[in-house]
């Protein structure tokens, strides 16, 4: 919700898709059901009047790719321009994704450090990739992250502090990440 804050903010941005995955390629466990995953985002993103939650990647079949989202949203919005935004974690393999050469043209990716020690971002990749520049997002520290929330879940140690109240109280509800994945 903080990045999501911060880019509306900084970015000036009209609208702000959130985009659950799909099937995610790069993931080596199973995920919530969609559905989960959609409610979820709407209760965390209600608050943010700029904030659609799209499910467009829930209703693709086979792999979910960012580069074939964007080329989605450009058919959708072909006027708009676009902003990919990724945690500096995500931005760090940007050069390992599918057809990673091609989503600068499609999106100016804003990337959010999760704490202040990190510098200026402006480019990330490594000798056998390619650069991608770079826009950064002013962000406070954010040590939280959804591997510690699904932990702490399964360990019985409250959320409260680390996701808003409605989706809390969904997780226990339909007592979501009770079990290793």
């Amino acid at each position: 919700m903080a990045l999501a804050q911060a880019a509306v903010q900084q970015l000036q941005l009209d609208a702000l898709h959130i985009i659950p995955t799909g099937h995610a390629w790069h993931k080596d466990r199973p995920l919530s059901d969609a559905k989960h995953r959609l409610e979820m985002c709407r209760l965390a993103f209600s608050d943010i009047a700029s904030a659609v939650v799209n499910d467009c990647e829930t209703l693709r079949l086979g792999p979910s790719y960012t580069v074939d989202t964007l080329m989605h949203l450009r058919t959708q919005f072909p006027k708009a321009q676009f902003f990919l935004l990724l945690g500096q974690d995500q931005a760090m393999h940007l050069s390992d994704w599918h057809r990673a050469k091609e989503i600068p043209q499609l999106a100016i990716i804003a990337v959010a450090s999760r704490s202040t020690s990190v510098g200026a971002v402006s480019a990330v990749g490594s000798e056998n990739n390619a650069l991608f520049a770079m826009q950064r997002l002013e962000m406070p520290p954010m040590p939280q992250s959804s591997t510690q929330i699904r932990s702490c879940v399964q360990n019985n140690i409250s959320i409260d502090s680390l996701v808003c109240e409605p989706v809390a109280r969904y997780i226990a509800h339909h007592q979501l990440y009770r079990t290793a994945r």
